[in-house]
């Protein structure tokens, strides 16, 4: 199926440019109105992050839903997430959200939740590909859309990820927050405050240009000097759409996606409550596969991208997953990756063990994993696909053995390659990592 526009993670392309003109994206509206509207006039929630750019692509959704009878209704700036359990709570039609999480403030995207608060499936976001090159065409004046704005959107959402936490008492765990300028600014010190933690914060001033700028989950120096200078007992560093959390320990270590997807399952494999197998990526380290298995308990790996993660959580029957970079699910939680609610999982892990984080992250040492990125101004995919770049992947791959493995693919969200080499030995993996990234920029230069 024809997928033009939509990446892993909704569209997403720079200001201006591509996917994110006003006039493409009040099409895109339009579009979605059509395939997703249900015809009893239930709107569609619309959110969004930090960027400047988040006011010119509102109002350019609320046109296209408008011009296709589709009521919306404007949360303002809110963590995807919050979109999703509100599009759930409120019996929406569907949920948008105008935000490229992690990426600079240049860039900006757009992503969808069902009337469930799902990520769409691939079938549904093909058909609103196909209505997107469609003529628009207005419904009559009598039908046109309404819009309002819901004015207790982050209030609700605070109230439901402080509800989410029914672990032991959090008051004196001092915690540095990192909200990465972005759309937990406000709501994620509320619901860490009620839950009695002491807490220092950073990136908490958006305005309209900084998100993710040197903070969040994507520029950790920041919040690891914080840690150790305060002698706080954890980090917790969101990124602009509040949908992904990583975690620094009290020694200022990384602690990744992997890291904490196995400490929660194994917490919940020992409370009698994990269900199902745990489902990782392609990019899941090693060592956590082998870590779980240790345990008994089973890991499934789905294509790069969160919303393949639900989807082969749902068809095995799973409640936990997720990707190094910090995006899980639990789905018991929320439908959709959490940054706010993993983090306090997290929290209810180490309050009950008793442990600091830097001794439960011990448990599971990682492999090292070097990741290469290479810009790619022509088709990635077929980059990947090319004799010389795949003659270097079989030579890196002969040489690591069984000791590691390589993953080599386009990015669904940026104009990208993405090398990843993971071995037991650092070194060897950095120099697999340069062999297959000088073949891709060699590939990339000459097409």
């Amino acid at each position: 199926m024809s997928r033009r526009y939509f990446g892993t993670d909704g569209v997403r392309a720079r200001v201006g440019e591509g996917a994110m003109t006003p006039d493409f994206v009040m099409r895109l509206g339009w579009a979605a109105g059509r395939v997703l509207g249900n015809g009893n006039r239930a709107p569609v929630l619309i959110g969004k992050d930090t960027r400047r750019s988040g006011y010119l692509f509102e109002s350019a959704l609320e046109a296209g839903f408008a011009a296709a009878g589709v009521d919306v209704a404007l949360l303002g700036p809110l963590p995807t997430p919050g979109v999703a359990y509100l599009t759930r709570a409120l019996g929406a039609a569907a949920g948008v959200v105008i935000s490229a999480s992690h990426n600079p403030h240049e860039d900006n995207g757009v992503k969808f939740f069902s009337a469930a608060g799902d990520k769409l499936n691939d079938e549904i976001e093909s058909a609103i590909e196909a209505m997107v090159d469609q003529p628009l065409v207005c419904v009559e004046p009598a039908k046109v859309g309404a819009a309002q704005r819901v004015s207790d959107a982050q209030a609700r959402y605070a109230d439901f990820c402080t509800e989410s936490y029914v672990g032991p008492s959090l008051h004196g765990l001092q915690v540095v927050l990192d909200c990465a300028n972005g759309a937990a600014y406000q709501v994620a010190p509320q619901v860490l405050a009620r839950l009695g933690v002491r807490l220092s914060t950073i990136g908490v001033a958006p305005d309209g240009f900084n998100i993710n700028l040197r903070c969040g989950s994507t520029h950790l120096e920041a919040l690891q000097e914080r840690v150790v200078s305060a002698g706080a007992d954890l980090g917790i560093a969101l990124d602009g759409d509040g949908d992904r959390c990583l975690m620094v320990d009290d020694k200022g270590q990384l602690v990744d996606g992997d890291q904490m997807l196995f400490l929660l399952a194994r917490h919940r494999q020992m409370a009698k409550t994990l269900r199902g197998p745990v489902v990782g990526t392609l990019m899941s380290n090693l060592a956590l596969e082998q870590a779980l298995g240790a345990l008994g308990i089973a890991f499934h790996r789905a294509k790069v991208g969160d919303r393949y993660v639900l989807e082969r959580l749902q068809s095995e029957g799973g409640e936990l997953g997720g990707e190094n970079s910090g995006h899980l699910l639990c789905l018991d939680k929320n439908t959709t990756g959490d940054g706010l609610i993993s983090a306090l999982q997290l929290l209810e892990v180490v309050r009950r063990s008793g442990r600091r984080l830097s001794q439960l992250a011990a448990d599971i040492p990682l492999y090292p994993q070097v990741m290469v990125n290479i810009r790619a101004a022509s088709d990635a995919a077929a980059l990947c696909e090319d004799a010389l770049v795949r003659q270097a992947v079989s030579e890196a791959e002969a040489a690591l053995g069984n000791s590691g493995r390589v993953l080599l693919r386009p990015s669904g969200t940026e104009p990208l390659i993405r090398v990843m080499v993971e071995a037991q030995d650092a070194a060897k993996a950095r120099m697999q990592a340069d062999h297959i990234a000088a073949a891709v920029r060699q590939q990339a230069q000459a097409a």
